[in-house]
Protein backbone atom coordinates (compact mmCIF):
# COMPACT_ATOMS: atom_id res chain seq x y z
CA UNK A 1 0.00 0.00 0.00
CA UNK A 2 0.89 3.56 -0.82
CA UNK A 3 1.68 6.61 1.48
CA UNK A 4 -1.04 8.81 -0.19
CA UNK A 5 -3.52 5.40 0.35
CA UNK A 6 -2.82 5.66 3.83
CA UNK A 7 -2.55 9.01 4.73
CA UNK A 8 -6.08 10.05 4.35
CA UNK A 9 -6.93 6.76 6.29
CA UNK A 10 -5.39 7.46 9.23
CA UNK A 11 -6.59 11.31 8.87
CA UNK A 12 -10.27 9.70 8.77
CA UNK A 13 -9.69 7.38 11.62
CA UNK A 14 -8.45 10.21 13.83
CA UNK A 15 -11.44 12.87 12.77
CA UNK A 16 -14.38 9.73 13.34
CA UNK A 17 -12.47 9.24 16.84
CA UNK A 18 -12.56 12.56 17.70
CA UNK A 19 -15.80 12.85 16.99
CA UNK A 20 -17.03 9.50 19.20
CA UNK A 21 -15.17 12.02 22.00
CA UNK A 22 -16.85 14.63 21.41
CA UNK A 23 -20.29 12.57 21.16
CA UNK A 24 -19.29 10.47 24.27
CA UNK A 25 -18.23 14.11 26.61
CA UNK A 26 -21.77 15.86 25.39
CA UNK A 27 -23.42 12.65 26.38
CA UNK A 28 -21.70 12.66 30.07
CA UNK A 29 -21.94 16.18 30.54
CA UNK A 30 -25.85 15.94 29.87
CA UNK A 31 -25.95 13.28 31.95
CA UNK A 32 -23.99 14.76 34.82
CA UNK A 33 -26.72 18.11 34.64
CA UNK A 34 -29.70 15.67 34.63
CA UNK A 35 -28.78 13.62 37.80
CA UNK A 36 -28.00 17.36 39.34
CA UNK A 37 -31.51 18.22 38.80
CA UNK A 38 -32.76 14.65 40.08
CA UNK A 39 -30.69 15.79 43.37
CA UNK A 40 -32.72 18.87 43.45
CA UNK A 41 -35.86 17.17 42.76
CA UNK A 42 -35.01 14.80 45.80
CA UNK A 43 -34.72 17.71 47.92
CA UNK A 44 -37.44 19.54 46.68
CA UNK A 45 -40.16 16.53 47.04
CA UNK A 46 -38.38 16.31 50.64
CA UNK A 47 -39.68 20.21 51.25
CA UNK A 48 -43.27 20.09 49.55
CA UNK A 49 -43.52 16.69 51.70
CA UNK A 50 -42.99 19.02 54.51
CA UNK A 51 -45.68 21.81 53.91
CA UNK A 52 -48.77 20.16 54.47
CA UNK A 53 -47.29 18.84 58.11
CA UNK A 54 -46.67 22.52 58.47
CA UNK A 55 -49.75 23.59 58.12
CA UNK A 56 -51.72 21.06 59.81
CA UNK A 57 -49.21 21.78 63.03
CA UNK A 58 -50.52 25.78 62.28
CA UNK A 59 -53.73 25.15 61.58
CA UNK A 60 -54.43 23.41 64.68
CA UNK A 61 -53.43 27.23 66.47
CA UNK A 62 -54.82 29.54 63.44
CA UNK A 63 -58.20 27.91 62.78
CA UNK A 64 -59.54 31.32 61.18
CA UNK A 65 -56.48 32.01 59.15
CA UNK A 66 -57.88 29.47 56.82
CA UNK A 67 -57.10 31.93 53.49
CA UNK A 68 -53.56 32.22 54.26
CA UNK A 69 -52.95 27.84 55.29
CA UNK A 70 -55.11 27.39 51.71
CA UNK A 71 -52.53 29.84 49.92
CA UNK A 72 -49.51 27.95 50.76
CA UNK A 73 -51.12 24.76 50.45
CA UNK A 74 -51.92 25.76 46.79
CA UNK A 75 -48.78 26.87 46.28
CA UNK A 76 -47.06 23.95 47.21
CA UNK A 77 -49.62 21.86 44.77
CA UNK A 78 -48.26 24.41 41.83
CA UNK A 79 -44.57 24.21 42.96
CA UNK A 80 -45.11 20.23 43.08
CA UNK A 81 -46.54 20.61 39.00
CA UNK A 82 -43.38 22.39 38.12
CA UNK A 83 -41.09 20.17 39.18
CA UNK A 84 -42.88 17.38 37.93
CA UNK A 85 -42.60 19.20 34.53
CA UNK A 86 -39.07 20.31 34.54
CA UNK A 87 -38.10 16.82 35.65
CA UNK A 88 -39.64 15.30 32.57
CA UNK A 89 -37.39 18.04 30.94
CA UNK A 90 -34.51 19.11 32.71
CA UNK A 91 -32.19 21.84 31.26
CA UNK A 92 -35.61 23.16 29.15
CA UNK A 93 -35.81 26.67 29.63
CA UNK A 94 -39.55 27.03 29.88
CA UNK A 95 -39.36 23.97 32.47
CA UNK A 96 -36.59 25.85 34.58
CA UNK A 97 -38.41 29.35 34.50
CA UNK A 98 -42.06 27.68 35.61
CA UNK A 99 -40.22 26.13 38.60
CA UNK A 100 -38.34 28.99 39.27
CA UNK A 101 -42.11 30.89 39.41
CA UNK A 102 -43.95 28.27 41.12
CA UNK A 103 -41.02 28.29 44.25
CA UNK A 104 -41.07 32.22 43.66
CA UNK A 105 -45.23 31.95 44.51
CA UNK A 106 -44.38 29.11 47.71
CA UNK A 107 -42.05 31.13 49.14
CA UNK A 108 -43.94 34.38 49.31
CA UNK A 109 -47.10 31.89 50.58
CA UNK A 110 -44.52 30.65 53.57
CA UNK A 111 -43.20 34.43 53.98
CA UNK A 112 -47.09 35.03 54.54
CA UNK A 113 -47.57 32.35 56.79
CA UNK A 114 -44.37 33.24 58.82
CA UNK A 115 -45.96 36.49 59.45
CA UNK A 116 -49.05 35.74 60.80
CA UNK A 117 -47.66 32.65 62.94
CA UNK A 118 -45.80 35.77 64.59
CA UNK A 119 -49.89 36.45 66.25
CA UNK A 120 -49.79 32.78 67.89
CA UNK A 121 -46.56 32.50 70.68
CA UNK A 122 -48.57 28.83 71.57
CA UNK A 123 -47.73 27.51 68.07
CA UNK A 124 -44.23 29.35 67.99
CA UNK A 125 -43.64 27.40 71.09
CA UNK A 126 -44.89 24.04 69.96
CA UNK A 127 -41.82 21.21 69.96
CA UNK A 128 -43.63 20.08 66.44
CA UNK A 129 -43.48 23.01 65.19
CA UNK A 130 -39.79 23.30 66.35
CA UNK A 131 -38.79 20.11 64.81
CA UNK A 132 -40.74 20.80 61.70
CA UNK A 133 -38.79 24.36 60.95
CA UNK A 134 -35.71 23.14 61.66
CA UNK A 135 -36.65 20.31 59.28
CA UNK A 136 -37.35 22.85 56.49
CA UNK A 137 -34.04 24.64 56.65
CA UNK A 138 -31.89 22.05 56.85
CA UNK A 139 -33.91 21.05 53.89
CA UNK A 140 -33.89 24.91 52.34
CA UNK A 141 -29.88 24.57 52.49
CA UNK A 142 -30.31 21.24 50.40
CA UNK A 143 -32.30 22.77 48.08
CA UNK A 144 -29.78 25.56 47.70
CA UNK A 145 -26.25 23.30 47.46
CA UNK A 146 -28.26 20.85 45.17
CA UNK A 147 -29.56 23.78 43.01
CA UNK A 148 -25.94 25.12 42.87
CA UNK A 149 -23.98 21.55 42.11
CA UNK A 150 -27.02 21.83 39.15
CA UNK A 151 -25.95 24.77 37.73
CA UNK A 152 -22.25 24.22 38.17
CA UNK A 153 -22.93 20.73 35.73
CA UNK A 154 -25.70 23.13 33.38
CA UNK A 155 -22.31 25.39 32.70
CA UNK A 156 -20.17 22.73 32.42
CA UNK A 157 -22.50 21.21 29.22
CA UNK A 158 -23.13 24.62 27.51
CA UNK A 159 -19.23 25.52 28.07
CA UNK A 160 -18.17 22.73 26.34
CA UNK A 161 -20.82 22.24 23.46
CA UNK A 162 -20.19 26.00 23.01
CA UNK A 163 -16.89 25.69 22.52
CA UNK A 164 -14.76 25.11 19.34
CA UNK A 165 -14.45 22.76 17.74
CA UNK A 166 -17.27 20.75 19.47
CA UNK A 167 -19.88 23.40 19.02
CA UNK A 168 -19.67 22.36 15.10
CA UNK A 169 -20.96 18.77 15.85
CA UNK A 170 -23.22 19.23 19.29
CA UNK A 171 -25.87 19.98 16.61
CA UNK A 172 -25.82 16.98 14.64
CA UNK A 173 -25.23 14.59 17.72
CA UNK A 174 -28.78 16.05 18.92
CA UNK A 175 -27.10 18.72 21.32
CA UNK A 176 -28.80 21.76 19.59
CA UNK A 177 -30.55 23.68 22.68
CA UNK A 178 -28.69 24.99 25.18
CA UNK A 179 -29.57 24.13 29.34
CA UNK A 180 -31.29 26.17 31.10
CA UNK A 181 -29.72 27.48 35.00
CA UNK A 182 -32.64 27.12 37.94
CA UNK A 183 -32.82 30.21 39.16
CA UNK A 184 -35.15 31.45 41.88
CA UNK A 185 -36.58 35.08 41.75
CA UNK A 186 -35.09 35.49 45.24
CA UNK A 187 -31.50 34.03 43.72
CA UNK A 188 -29.61 36.20 46.65
CA UNK A 189 -32.00 35.31 49.50
CA UNK A 190 -31.52 31.31 48.86
CA UNK A 191 -27.62 32.12 48.63
CA UNK A 192 -27.72 33.61 52.53
CA UNK A 193 -28.72 31.09 55.04
CA UNK A 194 -32.36 30.25 55.22
CA UNK A 195 -34.36 32.55 58.45
CA UNK A 196 -36.96 30.16 59.82
CA UNK A 197 -38.15 31.51 63.20
CA UNK A 198 -41.20 30.20 65.09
Amino acid sequence: MSLSFILPLVVIGLLLVYAVSVYNRLVALKNRFENAFAQIEVQLKRRYDLIPNLVETARAYMSHERETLQAVTEARNGALAGLQNAAAHPGDPGAMAALAGAEGALGSALGRLNVVMEAYPDLKASENMRQLSETLTSTENRVAFARQAFNDAVMQYNTYKQSFPPVVMAASFGHKQDAALLEFEDSAEIQAAPKVSF
